[in-house]
């Protein structure tokens, strides 16, 4: 069930757990996903890791090192040790030159509590200072010097996917991966060539927002109010999926995927993860968040059926209308 993530030779499993919502509440983050307690966090980890959880993402930008000092206590609390589990952070690199790539990374260390960067990811293509090929050089230097594991970027599009593989590849390195919002309403990969371009090149995509921002759990299409309860920045971002139109667009995807989900007694959220990391073969693996525990089991077991090519095909054909 492992994946081998990029061409690194680090295996992670299908699905991954998001850590956004570990940035506290001094951050902009908390207008997109409502935060969390270290209690509450600790229980989210500990149900991913009973489902077979092997790796988080978190970043920088969640709370300047919030989420990453959460996630360290979250682990030792559950008994994990530095190297049991995957770890992945990024850099933030808006007005600031790569030069802060070295500077922070012990920053990043430091907030890990132990633990390593096994991936380390240019977090977006834009608003930096300096060039992506001297971002992406201050990189290759960490991982020379053995501070980081492997070089992942984020938000890139297929041309800046190619650049990154070619400057990485002329320091000696493998690029690992993009991290990507991909899921059944968002699968702009398929169409602007960074699908294509990361299976030529070996490279991972890492599947952000696989549920749309709880969209594909069928909860809104269920109770239409409960979108003017969502998070500010989900309801500015996703005023089109949420509004009555957009919900009456989807709901005939989101009665296949129940449908689906009831043959196999699982639920509309596990059907549309079990898509995203199924639909493209081993080149996508996935990141929901979680606020409850439940939440993390229930993404974690959507590791444990597989869809067929069939039942893939039909929501293929209902995610486009």
């Amino acid at each position: 069930m492992l994946r081998t993530l990029g061409k690194t030779g680090i295996e992670i499993t299908p699905i991954g757990l998001g850590c956004m919502q570990f940035a506290g509440t001094a951050n902009l983050t908390r207008w997109m996903v409502r935060p969390i307690g270290q209690d509450t966090a600790t229980s989210v980890v500990r149900a991913a890791l009973d489902g077979g959880v092997n790796w988080f993402d978190t970043a920088e930008m969640y709370g300047n090192g919030h989420s990453e000092r959460m996630l360290a206590t979250a682990l030792k609390s559950c008994g994990i040790a530095p190297g049991e589990v995957t770890v992945a952070t990024k850099w933030a690199p808006l007005g600031r030159t790569a030069a802060s790539i070295t500077r922070t990374i012990g920053d990043r260390l430091r907030h890990l509590g132990g633990f390593p960067v096994d991936l380390h990811q240019i977090h977006m293509p834009t608003g930096s200072l300096s060039s992506i090929p001297a971002q992406l050089k201050a990189m290759a230097g960490l991982l020379k010097a053995g501070r980081i594991r492997s070089v992942g970027v984020s938000n890139f599009s297929a041309r800046q996917l190619e650049l990154a593989h070619r400057v990485l590849a002329a320091e000696g390195i493998t690029l690992a991966s993009n991290q990507v919002r991909i899921n059944l309403v968002h699968r702009n990969v398929e169409r602007d060539g960074v699908l294509d371009t990361a299976r030529r090149l070996g490279v991972t995509l890492i599947a952000y927002s696989p549920l749309e921002g709880g969209l594909l759990t069928g909860r809104f299409h269920d109770d239409p109010a409960l979108a003017r309860s969502a998070p500010v920045m989900r309801r500015f971002f996703g005023r089109r999926e949420l509004s009555a139109q957009g919900l009456a667009r989807t709901r005939p995807l989101i009665d296949e995927l129940r449908a689906i989900g009831r043959a196999y007694g699982v639920t509309i959220s596990q059907v549309a993860i079990n898509w995203v990391i199924n639909r493209y073969g081993d080149t996508v693996v996935a990141i929901p968040g979680a606020s409850k525990p439940r939440q993390a089991a229930e993404a974690a077991a959507a590791m444990d059926f597989r869809l067929t090519e069939s039942e893939i095909g039909r929501l293929n054909e209902l995610s486009l209308t």
